[in-house]
């Protein structure tokens, strides 16, 4: 009964998303209703059941939207590209603090360069506003960071200024 369900999500016939919903449904049917006969099994079927019910709304997706993987490992390896660039070019084990500013950009970075190589030509024709726009939104989470800096090394002067500026 355990590889039951992974057989159903991980079909060989084209089902449709609708068929696959409804061939899981009586699966997890049958599965509330045999649970009594299992034993010490049945607290371990009880738990799979309400997991799957909490993600029963995006649990099917994959099979609605034509080129969506049914996991997110490819998105957690181009993350980890990301964060294995971040070490070796700094040198620290963990990702510096940066990256929560400047990832969104980096992360762009990472994942056009897997792809194809930029030439100076590339860059140059990049728009002077949609640059301007990226560097002003940039400042804009740097300043965040660094009021969040001044919040912890004395947080009764930074409520004080912010009072200050309310009156």
């Amino acid at each position: 009964m355990v590889h039951k369900p992974a057989d159903i999500l991980d079909h060989e016939d084209d089902l449709f998303a609708d068929e696959v919903k409804e061939n899981y449904q009586d699966l997890i049917q049958k599965m509330s209703e045999t649970k009594h006969l299992l034993g010490s099994f049945s607290q371990g079927i009880e738990h799979f059941i309400k997991v799957t019910k909490s993600y029963w709304s995006g649990l099917f997706h994959c099979y609605e939207i034509e080129d969506l993987p049914r996991t997110k490992n490819d998105l957690e390896q181009t993350f980890g590209v990301l964060r294995h660039h971040q070490r070796r070019c700094t040198g620290r084990k963990v990702a510096p603090s940066s990256l929560v500013i400047r990832g969104s950009v980096q992360l762009a970075s990472a994942v056009a360069t897997k792809f194809r190589s930029f030439t100076a030509e590339d860059l140059s024709q990049v728009s002077f506003s949609d640059l301007s726009d990226l560097r002003h939104d940039l400042k804009k989470h740097h300043e965040a960071r660094i009021e969040q800096f001044q919040f912890r090394r004395n947080p009764s002067q930074y409520l004080a200024n912010l009072e200050s500026l309310l009156l």
